[in-house]
């Protein structure tokens, strides 16, 4: 039988689906191959929970609550609880230099939140108010307005860089800086990353952080 990533058992509790987050790309795929297969039986989970067990840590709240309402409006199940389970893959991404990335072609806007195991790339803006967490590195060909965190599983040599820094929050492993306030934007791209325990922001000068 193909392995299709996810596993459903039913018990007197109710269902679970077992999913392995290795065979999906990102949560919304895991989301529709979820669905697909629920909809065979159709009707059949009224009132019923299902637990997933998967590894949680590149879900967001907001994720889980979206799914949680569209499990109920589509097949009438009550709750949906996750259960953390660690893949076995390390915690801590590392492909900071050459790894997945994801990457988004249009300005992220305020109250979207973006979350990505590996390198997010942006090809716009990020807006006040949108927050951006990448397991590795974030690069926007754009302007930051809101709150980004690059190596937010650990990885602290991650980067951040911009064309423009005005950042909210600005956040690399578990270092975390405001902007300051006012004053000129340089017209030239930015680079930030740790540097003896602090985040200091850089003229982005090729080739340095490749």
């Amino acid at each position: 039988m193909k392995d299709d990533g996810i596993m459903i058992k039913g018990n007197k509790d109710g269902l679970i689906a077992v999913i392995n987050t290795d065979k999906f790309q990102d949560f919304d795929s895991i989301v529709e191959a979820l669905v697909a297969k629920l909809q065979r039986g159709k009707g059949f989970y009224k009132g019923f929970t299902i637990k997933l067990s998967m590894d949680t840590s590149n879900v967001t709240h907001r994720e889980q609550s979206n799914l949680k309402n569209l499990l109920f409006d589509e097949f009438k199940i009550m709750d949906c609880i996750f259960e953390n389970k660690q893949d076995k893959k390390d915690k801590v991404f590392q492909g900071i230099y050459e790894g997945r990335t994801k990457f988004i072609r249009k300005t992220v806007r305020g109250g979207q939140c973006i979350k990505y195991v590996g390198n997010v790339v942006i090809v716009g803006d990020v807006n006040a108010g949108a927050e951006i967490y990448a397991g590795g590195n974030i690069m926007v060909l754009g302007t930051i307005r809101g709150h980004v965190h690059a190596g937010y599983t650990g990885n602290e040599k991650s980067i951040i860089g911009a064309f423009c820094m005005q950042p909210e929050i600005i956040q690399i492993g578990s270092i975390i800086t405001r902007a300051p306030e006012g004053g000129e934007k340089p017209p030239y791209p930015e680079i930030a990353k740790i540097k003896d325990g602090a985040i200091v922001v850089e003229p982005y000068i090729l080739n340095k952080y490749i």
